[in-house]
């Protein structure tokens, strides 16, 4: 199955301000049941358990409301103080959170080593390869531990599967968006190409449920 990149309306904010958030909504469905939540939690965990500290500064990219980080914070606290930044292309997207900014991922604000982690989830399908590049040396250059990457695998049966769930969806948006990420998603192998440009020290990918893919680059030290 050749990847097709092609237009996701979520992205243009193509549709009402209800529908966007129907479709909002829709994405933290497919995080707490399909498998977004558990991936990136995994990747953080992996990531901490070669550092020894307890508080963790983590920039959430292309974060929306931050769903999946806030959640992950609360599976966590016992085990981790996590510090969540989230950051996304539309100041609409993050609802008025305070530890929120709007900024372009391809030019993340931020000086080196800002944060010890920076994550993504259902962010990379929406780039170009040459801009995958450019993302994961912006990340890598303001981490301090790893880039993690939470997203789509592309394959026949979970296009299938993506259009089987139409009954499910609240929103026009995501019944064109969730086909169309699934065919300009990237496969495991894609990925890894694509990312040993970028300087990481080593890069970890690993399969997760329903189609996730978990990448963890790790900061060259």
């Amino acid at each position: 199955m050749k990847r097709q990149p092609s237009l996701e309306l979520l992205d243009t904010d193509a549709g009402t301000g209800r529908e966007v958030a129907a479709s909002l909504r829709d994405l933290q469905m497919f995080n707490q049941w399909f498998g977004g939540v558990r991936t990136t939690e995994k990747l953080v965990c992996r990531a901490m358990a070669e550092t020894r500290g307890r508080t963790v500064s983590l920039l959430e990219v292309a974060a929306g409301a931050g769903y999946v980080p806030e959640r992950i914070r609360e599976r966590l606290s016992l085990e981790l103080d996590l510090k969540i930044t989230l950051l996304d292309r539309s100041r609409t997207h993050l609802n008025g959170n305070a530890r929120a900014i709007a900024a372009d991922a391809l030019a993340l604000p931020f000086a080196d080593g800002s944060f010890d982690l920076v994550s993504c989830n259902l962010f990379v399908h929406h780039l170009g390869p040459a801009e995958v590049r450019q993302f994961a040396r912006e990340a890598l250059r303001i981490s301090r531990v790893a880039f993690l990457i939470n997203d789509l695998v592309r394959h026949p049966l979970h296009l299938a599967l993506a259009y089987a769930g139409f009954p499910l969806y609240r929103s026009r948006l995501t019944r064109n968006d969730a086909p169309a990420s699934v065919r300009q998603a990237y496969t495991p192998g894609e990925l890894r190409d694509l990312l040993q440009p970028a300087g990481a020290a080593r890069i970890q990918v690993s399969r997760h449920y329903l189609y996730r893919v978990g990448i963890i680059a790790w900061k060259r030290t």
